[in-house]
Formats: structure tokens, C-alpha cells, sequence
């Protein structure tokens, strides 16, 4: 599985906790109001972030707490570690074939003299 990165390294523009706050925000709000635009939209100003970066956050948030279909995070972690590791396996391979191939040919001058 994924690395854990700490909770207060930023992930861009915002932090971890400034995100998971708006999170936060954004659900309270809807179980008070019930209002599904206009509390993200309440959120963003009132914290001076970007509408459709809430919007993110909460959907994402929906999908890693299980209330909403989609890839977690921790998943799209892990599949972009597999893939990180396919692409350094193929490199290796590479280097592999090429090294077989090239002591393959030296055997191969030596055997005909």
C-alpha cells in the first residue's frame, strides 16, 4: 500500500488540514442547511479558496470516506506506485537485454577464434 504522508505537508497550493477543514465545513453545513451549491460555495468565500477546488476536496472526501463511488486516493496512491515500479522494472529489463546481448556477442568472438 501507499506511503502515509504527514498530515501538515502541503499538497500543493493548500494544506492538508486548510483542505480537510473546508471538508468539514462543507458537511456541516449540509446537514444544517441541506443545501448542496450554495454551502460549497459559502465555504470557498468565507475561507478564500477557489469554488471548484472545495468542490474537489468534498467530492474526493465523499469518495475516500465511502459515501460516494469512485477511486480513493490511497488507490490512486498505490496504482501510481505500481506504475513507478513497472516503469523502473522495464529500464532494468532494458539494461538487462542489452547486457546479455552485448556479453553474448564477446562469447561469441571468443568461441570463434
Amino acid at each position: 500500500m501507499p506511503k502515509e504522508q504527514s498530515p501538515g505537508k502541503p499538497t500543493g497550493r493548500y494544506s492538508r488540514e486548510g483542505k480537510a477543514a473546508a471538508v468539514r465545513m462543507v458537511r456541516a453545513l449540509r446537514a444544517e442547511l441541506g443545501a448542496e451549491q450554495a454551502t460549497v460555495q459559502r465555504v470557498a468565500r468565507q475561507l478564500g479558496y477557489g469554488v471548484e477546488s472545495v468542490r474537489t476536496w468534498v467530492r474526493q472526501a465523499d469518495i475516500d470516506d465511502g459515501l460516494a463511488p469512485g477511486v480513493s486516493t490511497a488507490e490512486s496512491a498505490w496504482v501510481m506506485e505500481l506504475e513507478q515500479e513497472i516503469r523502473e522494472l522495464k529500464r532494468a529489463n532494458e539494461v538487462l537485454k542489452r547486457a546479455a546481448s552485448f556479453f553474448g556477442a564477446a562469447l561469441d568472438r571468443q568461441h570463434k577464434k
